[in-house]
C-alpha cells in the first residue's frame, strides 16, 4: 500500500515538473509571436513567474549552470521587451502601459534573484549576479522614464524648511 502511495505522488509530481514546463514553453512562443509591445509587457510577468520555476526546479537538481541560462533568457527577453516599447513609445511618462508592467516584472526578477543568490556558494553566483546587474540597470532606466521629473535632492529629514 505504501509502495502505491508513493509510486502516485512521484507520479504526480512528475506530471506538475511537465506541466509547468509545458506552461513555460507556451508562455515563451506567445511571447516572441507577440508583436504588441504593451501586450508582450504584459506576458512577461507569467513567463518569468515559469522561467523562475524552472530555475527552481534546476537549482533543486544541483544544476546551477542550466539555471543560469535561463535566467539570462529572462534578462533577455526583458530586453527585448524594452526595444520594442522603446520603438512604439515616445513617452513613457505620458503612455505608461507596458513600461509599468515591465518594470514591475524586472523589479520582481531582481527580488527573486537575490533569494536565489544568497543560497548559492560564490562560485555559482557569477551567472545570476551579471543577470541581477543588467536587470538593475534596466530597473534605473524604466523608474527614471516613467518618472523624469523628480527633485534632485530631497531636504533631509528635521532640516528646516525655507
Amino acid at each position: 500500500m505504501f509502495r502505491l502511495f508513493t509510486l502516485a505522488l512521484v507520479f504526480a509530481f512528475g506530471s506538475g515538473v511537465v506541466q509547468f514546463a509545458n506552461q513555460t514553453a507556451a508562455l515563451r512562443a506567445k511571447f516572441m509571436k507577440e508583436a504588441d509591445p504593451v501586450r508582450k509587457a504584459r506576458v512577461l510577468g507569467p513567463l518569468a513567474d515559469a522561467e523562475f520555476h524552472d530555475m527552481q526546479q534546476q537549482l533543486a537538481a544541483d544544476n546551477s549552470a542550466e539555471a543560469g541560462v535561463v535566467a539570462r533568457q529572462l534578462s533577455e527577453e526583458a530586453q527585448d521587451c524594452r526595444k520594442a516599447l522603446d520603438a512604439k513609445v515616445k513617452d513613457p511618462e505620458k503612455h505608461p502601459s507596458g513600461y509599468k508592467e515591465l518594470q514591475i516584472s524586472v523589479r520582481q526578477s531582481l527580488r527573486r534573484i537575490d533569494n536565489i543568490v544568497i543560497g548559492l556558494p560564490g562560485d555559482e553566483q557569477k551567472p545570476f549576479l551579471d543577470v541581477r546587474k543588467d536587470l538593475d540597470q534596466m530597473d534605473r532606466e524604466l523608474i527614471h522614464e516613467l518618472f523624469p521629473l523628480r527633485p534632485a535632492d530631497p531636504t533631509a529629514p528635521g532640516a528646516p524648511k525655507t
